[in-house]
């Protein structure tokens, strides 16, 4: 059974074009079915480098790869987003923060729509502060709080404060934390995940330029945080879950934590740890897109 995108906003079909202005893309300039309908994965993450890696990993992984390993950025025309495809699996970047991955996901729902894309999965993966982690593991998210622990995110529209939930598919969590138990090379936990306006006071961090709080309230405050249920802190992840849910599609945010926030604020392992840390979601979701293509 297909399941197709659901736009909440019946304005667009008015619209003889759509411009995806910070894709540089355009329904009037570009044949979006041609281009992009047999997408089925999406993988977003903050930096345009490292979903250029995952875009040459998965390649190699659904063995797809080009000679060469080149893979032209389609969005060059910008440098707001960097995006990238091979074979069923799209790789786009979104930048740092709600407003910045907000801004992608309004273009990315509508580029889907308007390629008559069917049975998407979107994934998030990326980076966090871990809470009662060792560094290194991976957090499969159950659901996305606020800084006050709410399952919710606010959006304030004409003036007026708009509640949306923050669930993601429980299904695709299991199936995933179910590939992390074959791969059996990391720790893997579902877990909630708090989504901060800010890297610094919004997640309690005592180094920022501005401080006013003291180390004993910090503490407090992430080991209630642990006690709530939650397992690690980003930025991008209440929209996320937000948007998905609001257009139809199966959502999941999987992040490898960087550092233990119960010990410490400044992420201080090496270059190449780092680097092997951040695979760990690749790998994962990898694993995920070539189990769901038949190719495990």
């Amino acid at each position: 059974r297909e399941s197709f995108i659901h736009l909440c906003n019946p304005h667009l079909e008015k619209m003889k074009e759509d411009i995806l202005y910070h894709f540089a893309l355009g329904t009037g300039t570009h044949d979006f079915p041609a281009l992009f309908g047999d997408v089925k994965f999406v993988c977003v993450g903050g930096s345009p480098s490292r979903m250029k890696s995952f875009t040459t990993y998965i390649a190699e992984e659904l063995g797809l790869a080009s000679p060469g390993g080149n893979y032209p950025n389609i969005c060059a025309g910008t440098d707001r987003y960097a995006m990238y495809k091979v074979g069923p699996v799209l790789s786009v970047s979104h930048g740092m923060g709600i407003p910045s991955i907000s801004i992608m996901l309004h273009e990315l729902i509508k580029l889907l729509h308007h390629a008559k894309c069917s049975n998407i999965t979107i994934i998030r993966i990326g980076t966090s502060g871990g809470i009662g982690l060792e560094p290194g593991s991976v957090v499969i998210t159950r659901q996305s709080v606020d800084a006050t622990f709410k399952p919710q995110f606010e959006q304030v529209v004409l003036g007026k404060t708009v509640i949306r939930s923050t669930n993601l598919d429980e299904q695709l969590a299991k199936e995933l934390m179910q590939c992390s138990k074959e791969i059996n090379q990391f720790n893997t936990v579902i877990g909630n995940t708090m989504c901060t306006l800010d890297f610094y006071e919004g997640q309690g961090r005592l180094d920022g330029a501005i401080c006013l709080y003291n180390e004993e309230e910090k503490l407090q405050y992430l080991k209630e945080a642990y006690d709530s249920g939650v397992r690690n802190i980003e930025m991008e992840s209440s929209v996320f879950a937000a948007m998905c849910n609001l257009s139809g599609v199966k959502g999941a945010v999987v992040c490898v934590t960087l550092l233990n926030r119960l010990e410490g604020d400044q992420i201080s392992s090496s270059h190449d740890v780092l680097v092997e840390y951040q695979q760990r979601p690749q790998k994962l979701v990898g694993y995920f897109i070539k189990k769901s293509l038949g190719k495990v």
